[in-house]
């Protein structure tokens, strides 16, 4: 009856409710519990109306059996047959989530197994409806066999430096390396984020000293414009120069469009290092954009590096007398906010008791953009110049006080 079907859906939502409720308060057991209730009472459903409920059984299940202290490894694969069974439209999700799952738990060979199954599996339609999983598990499984690759590679390594051969040895890594290599190669030729692959075929090629195929997946993954904005393919693309020597012409030019995408990466100490040797007074100028952008975010406050970089160049500028308008430029957008984000007198005064070093380069700094009266520098070269041993200190406050001008001409 009507009525019947209602009251059946109530308990049915109810029973997944307690399920919800119960592993949001990780009590595993108790969430078990219901849940077999809850499979029961879908076996007894009769209603004509699809509830699809396998996938949300496999992914409730998936997280109990993994919570459970009571379940073992040989439940845990007895589950997920069920639901491989069960869920023939996800079956190859199934089959991905399984490897994970196994070679979180230290289990390679048999993960490598059941991705080797999955990648076999055929059914019809299903099969065409479910490609992107079976790329994925292609993908993961050529992981696997770099992973392999790359153990067989240890031991020959060890093995020639003891001044041993193994031919069986060798012979398998070359073909761990070939499987690898396939499966590799035809996953990073898919647009999206493949980072953790295209380091493994790149090590794959540089190690058998295809260094030029190498570069052309580096610079395919960083500039193919169907790929998403990733910075962390600029950063292996500029790796990979940078390790075989690439002039820094090649360099800068990677490290500008990563400058452009995170202004505040780590390797805009490399980047603004290299601008600042540079000749040109294009790339100096930029230099010093680069490292006030990087000073900007909250990360690199406490950067010593950063504000030795920015204290250095700030002080060449002032000493040659030649372009005060960029410093001006650059701190017209600032004045503003920097004053309370980075030199602030409680600022001054932490700084002052854990680093030393970053008091001074930051007071040197503040100095120059916010004059001799700035709460940072004069507590910083108070507290400095009270030691007679630290006579950095006393040449930083004569240096502030000599250019005392400078302040009026970058605050106009």
């Amino acid at each position: 009856s009507h009525k019947h079907k209602l009251d059946f859906r109530k308990s049915k939502d109810l029973c997944l409710s307690y399920i919800q409720d119960a592993m949001l308060q990780k009590q595993w057991k108790r969430a078990a519990e219901f849940l077999t209730f809850y499979i029961e009472s879908l076996e007894k459903d009769f209603s004509t109306e699809y509830m699809g409920p396998s996938e949300m059984i496999w992914r409730m299940g998936t997280e109990i059996l993994c919570h459970c202290s009571q379940s073992n490894m040989k439940e845990f694969n007895s589950f997920i047959e069920q639901m491989k069974t069960l869920g023939v439209k996800r079956y190859l999700k199934v089959c991905l989530e399984h490897a994970f799952h196994l070679l979180c738990n230290g289990r390679t060979d048999e993960a490598y197994q059941s991705l080797s199954l999955a990648e076999s599996w055929r059914f019809g339609e299903q099969t065409t409806a479910q490609d992107k999983e079976l790329k994925l598990i292609q993908a993961y499984r050529g992981l696997l066999d770099y992973y392999n690759w790359s153990k067989q590679k240890q031991v020959l390594l060890e093995y020639e430096k003891d001044g041993f051969e193994d031919l069986s040895v060798e012979q398998e890594m070359h073909n761990s390396f070939r499987k690898a290599a396939v499966s590799l190669k035809e996953i990073i030729q898919i647009p999206g984020v493949w980072d953790l692959f295209v380091q493994c075929y790149v090590d794959l090629l540089e190690f058998y000293g295809d260094h030029e195929e190498a570069r052309q997946v580096l610079s395919e993954y960083a500039y193919n414009s169907k790929f998403p904005a990733n910075p962390n393919a600029h950063v292996y693309l500029y790796q990979f120069l940078k390790r075989h020597g690439e002039p820094k012409k090649s360099l800068i030019s990677v490290l500008k469009i990563l400058h452009d995408i995170v202004p505040c990466h780590e390797l805009m100490i490399d980047f603004h290092a290299m601008l600042q040797k540079s000749k040109k007074r294009k790339k100096r100028r930029l230099g010093l954009e680069v490292i006030f952008a990087a000073l900007d975010y909250a990360g690199w406050k406490e950067n010593v590096k950063a504000w030795n970089c920015l204290a250095r160049q700030v002080k060449q500028i002032i000493i040659s007398e030649k372009h005060l308008e960029w410093i001006k430029q650059e701190w017209n957008s600032r004045k503003d906010w920097w004053p309370a984000f980075h030199f602030s007198r409680y600022l001054a005064k932490r700084n002052w008791q854990e680093n030393e070093s970053l008091a001074y380069e930051k007071a040197l700094v503040a100095g120059i953009l916010l004059g001799k009266d700035c709460k940072y520098f004069k507590y910083v070269s108070h507290q400095g110049c009270k030691d007679q041993k630290k006579k950095k200190f006393r040449t930083l406050k004569k240096f502030v006080n000599k250019h005392s001008s400078v302040y009026l001409k970058i605050s106009g």
